[in-house]
């Protein structure tokens, strides 16, 4: 059973926030003067846990989705991450399960995740200069790391990409040598314009390093053509250096793809969002916890996505400045 939304978009992919809480306060997401020691974060009733996490997968697959990623906050906080893995693994019709995680800690649950059934893994890393990350971070974290990260990555049988948000007064500097690295290395890194995700992050459109700058400074290092689209539901688009290792540019400010989106985001709470910029999410949790059944269930997500006609990045700038939106460490990137 699968239905378009207004905009005849289908439903295929989940991203799935499994806790607000993060161990790096970057300033795009979690700026540390906001998200400080004081900062009252989820309690675990409110929560979901993996039983039902599983159940709500389950349900969604039966209307189009076969692609689910699990984000933060930074998911591997969440205690026993391995085990909600192995319990996607045995939904049937899910094709791909993935994660994006800054890398701290992957080292430590890299292996229970590959034996869990995990299959494709996203590094954050925004800068390889210490300060410059230290920066970016609140302080927290290293370059180091997240490179180790990518190492064990590789290790354990997945091609990890890595993940760079570009920030005109933070980063620009470090295209370059994040570009040399990983073009060694054979690792695909994405470039991210900075997007004004959440209410936080105190977005100014003179950060955006646009798709068209982005392709200009690459240019004066290294020769690259672009890789022909397979579908028009993807976010980044592609290219290939002449060794044949690739990166992409995500460019979600500078060149929108609302018209090919068929994401939903459930929060951390179990609150559905239609998309990455939404002001309100549609509570599951109180259904999950009742005595809701499957099918009436899958009636309400049907009933959700088939009246959604979002498309925010086309009207950004149509958009008030103080419109509301979900802070990206309650429903990931």
């Amino acid at each position: 059973m699968v239905y378009p939304d207004t905009r005849g978009r289908f439903l295929q992919e989940l991203r799935l926030s499994v806790t607000d809480r993060c161990n790096l306060r970057c300033s795009y997401c979690m700026p540390a003067e906001i998200f400080g020691k004081n900062y009252a974060f989820l309690p675990k009733s409110e929560i979901l846990s993996f039983e039902k996490i599983q159940r709500l997968v389950r349900i969604m697959v039966k209307i189009g989705v076969y692609k689910v990623r699990i984000t933060g906050g930074e998911p591997l906080l969440r205690r026993n991450l391995p085990d909600l893995i192995h319990l996607l693994s045995r939904v049937d019709g899910l094709q791909d399960i993935a994660i994006t995680t800054n890398g701290i800690l992957l080292p430590k649950y890299a292996e229970a995740l590959a034996k869990a059934g995990l299959k494709r893994v996203n590094i954050s890393l925004d800068a390889l200069d210490q300060d410059c990350y230290q920066k970016i971070s609140g302080g927290f974290g290293s370059p180091k790391k997240a490179l180790k990260a990518v190492e064990v990555a590789q290790e354990n049988g997945w091609k990890p990409k890595v993940n760079m948000v570009v920030m005109r007064s933070q980063n620009l500097n470090q295209i370059i040598p994040m570009a040399e690295l990983f073009h060694q290395l054979g690792v695909e890194l994405r470039f991210i314009e900075y997007m004004d995700v959440g209410n936080s992050n105190q977005w100014n459109k003179q950060e955006v390093v646009t798709y068209d700058e982005i392709l200009e400074i690459l240019s004066s290092k290294f020769s690259f053509r672009k890789v022909p689209s397979l579908g028009n539901n993807l976010v980044a688009q592609s290219f290939e250096y002449s060794n044949g290792s690739r990166f992409g540019v995500i460019a979600s400010v500078s060149q929108p793809f609302c018209s090919g989106c068929g994401r939903v985001r459930i929060s951390s709470q179990g609150k559905l969002y239609t998309c990455l910029f939404s002001a309100h999410g549609y509570p599951l949790k109180p259904m999950l916890d009742s005595s809701w059944d499957d099918q009436s269930i899958q009636h309400m997500i049907l009933s959700i996505w088939s009246r959604r006609k979002d498309r925010y990045s086309e009207k950004r700038y149509q958009q008030p400045a103080t419109k509301k939106k979900i802070e990206m460490s309650y429903i990931g990137g």
